[in-house]
């Protein structure tokens, strides 16, 4: 079950990942989840974005809300 705040972080991965902060605690136990990664960028900078089990989540859940 993800917290209110991992939710959130997970939407926010998925329509702003160049917004999301590098440090947000949640990122730690959606990395543990296998809902998210790390992406290496081509400017050499880091993005996270959604594994297809992240999007999966995020489309469940918007599917119920």
């Amino acid at each position: 079950m993800l917290s209110p705040h991992e939710f959130a972080t997970l939407l926010l991965v998925q329509e702003a990942p160049n917004q999301v902060d590098m440090e947000r605690e949640e990122l730690d136990a959606l990395l543990e989840r296998q809902l998210v990664q790390l992406e290496n960028l081509a400017s050499g900078r880091q993005q996270w974005r959604l594994t297809a089990t992240g999007d999966s989540t995020v489309k469940a859940i918007k599917r119920y809300s």
